[in-house]
C-alpha cells in the first residue's frame, strides 16, 4: 500500500486516520456513529493453516506464507506493496469478519502463496538496508521457482501484484514469462510514458517508523470497511513492519514495458483510488503484448478494495479471469 515512493496522499491518509481513530472526516471533531454491521460479516469456519516456508535467493532468506484447500486445483502467488507485508494485506484476521484475501481464494480452491520481500514482515532486511525493483524482481522469481518445484499443483501459477507490488510482479514476468501463467495487476501506478530520473543512494536508509496514520490511509471509500477491521488491520501492519523499508534506483522501474508483458494479464481498479491516472493505465493496457486482457473496475473502491467490502466483486474478478474459457484457433 501506500502506493507511490516520494509522498503521501494527505487527504486520503486524514480521512483514513479518521475513520481509524472513530471520527467523522468531514467533521473531526464529533464522535462518529456506532459501526454498522460489516458487509462481510460471517460465522465461525474453520480456515486453512497458514504455514511458512523459507525460500534462499542469493543466500537471502525470504519468507513465504502458503495456505491451500485440501485438494488445490491451482496456484497463485500474491505480492504486497510498497509499505506494509504479506500477512496484514492479505491474511488480516478479524473475528466474524472475511478480509484475508487468501483464505478468499482458498474458498475457491488454490493454494495461495504470499512473499514477504525483503525487509518486510518475517523476511530480514538486505544487509545494505536497502530494496530495489529489479533485487525484489529477482526474488519473486526465486519463490516463484520455489513453488513450481514444490507445490504439486499443475500448471504454472497465476502471478499478482498489488501497488508497487504490481511493478515488481511485471518487472519479474518481463524477465521469466516461462514462470507464470497469467498476470493480475491492482494498483498499477508507472505511467508507461514517465521516466523515473536517477536518484544518487543516500548515505544510509531512513529506516523511519511506520505510523498508525499511514496505515489507515489507503481506506478512503465511505463506509467499505467497518472500524473493527480497520482497527485490526492498523495494528496488524504496525506489529508486521514498524520500520518503513527503504527502496533505492528506482529507475530499475524504467525498464517496465507492457509490449513486454506475454502472459495474460488483468488490471484491476479501485474506482475511488486517488492514486491512479485512468489515462496511464489506459495508456499500458493498450500496448500490453498479449491480446488475452482485461481491465476491471472494482466500483466503490479504493487502493486497498481488496480488503473492504467489496472483496466478493474483487476475488469474482481474479477467478472469472483465472478461469475464463480460452479458445485457440
Amino acid at each position: 500500500m501506500n502506493t507511490r515512493f516520494g509522498g503521501g496522499r494527505t487527504l486520503a491518509a486524514r480521512a483514513g486516520l479518521a475513520l481509524y481513530i472513530g471520527l467523522s472526516p468531514s467533521a473531526p471533531s464529533a464522535p462518529s456513529a456506532p459501526s454498522a454491521p460489516s458487509a462481510l460479516a460471517q460465522p465461525a469456519r474453520t480456515l486453512a493453516a497458514r504455514v511458512k516456508h523459507t525460500v534462499m535467493s542469493g543466500g537471502h532468506p525470504l519468507a513465504l506464507w502458503e495456505k491451500r484447500p485440501s485438494k488445490p486445483t491451482r496456484a497463485i502467488v500474491l505480492v504486497h506493496g510498497r509499505t506494509w507485508s504479506s500477512l496484514p494485506d492479505f491474511d488480516l484476521q478479524v473475528g466474524g469478519e472475511q478480509r484475508s484475501l487468501m483464505d478468499a481464494l482458498v474458498a475457491k480452491g488454490y493454494a495461495v502463496y504470499a512473499l514477504d520481500l525483503r525487509g518486510y514482515g518475517a523476511t530480514p532486511s538486505d544487509p545494505s538496508g536497502w530494496n530495489s525493483p529489479k533485487g525484489a524482481a529477482d526474488d519473486l522469481a526465486a519463490a516463484l521457482a520455489w513453488v513450481a518445484a514444490n507445490d504439486g499443483v499443475p500448471g504454472k501459477p497465476v502471478l499478482f501484484g498489488w501497488s508497487n507490488g504490481a511493478t515488481v510482479a511485471q518487472l519479474c514476468a518481463q524477465g521469466h514469462p516461462e514462470r507464470i501463467s497469467n498476470l493480475i495487476l491492482f494498483g498499477y501506478w508507472k505511467d508507461p510514458d514517465a521516466a523515473i530520473a536517477p536518484v544518487a543512494d543516500t548515505i544510509k536508509p531512513l529506516a523511519e517508523k511506520t505510523t498508525a496514520e499511514a496505515a489507515a490511509s489507503d481506506f478512503i471509500a465511505p463506509n467499505a470497511i467497518s472500524r473493527k477491521a480497520l482497527r485490526a488491520y492498523v495494528a496488524a501492519a504496525l506489529a508486521a513492519d514498524p520500520v518503513r523499508t527503504d527502496w533505492r534506483r528506482l529507475e530499475e522501474y524504467n525498464a517496465l514495458d507492457p509490449a513486454r508483458v506475454r502472459a495474460p494479464t488483468l488490471l484491476i481498479q479501485g474506482e475511488l483510488d486517488p492514486s491512479l491516472d485512468s489515462g496511464a493505465l489506459a495508456r499500458f493496457f493498450s500496448r500490453l503484448a498479449n491480446p488475452d486482457r482485461e481491465w476491471v473496475v472494482i466500483a466503490g473502491g479504493d487502493h486497498a478494495a481488496l480488503l473492504e467490502d467489496m472483496q466478493p466483486a474483487f476475488v469474482a474478478a481474479m477467478v472469472n479471469f483465472i478461469e475464463r474459457p480460452r479458445w485457440k484457433p
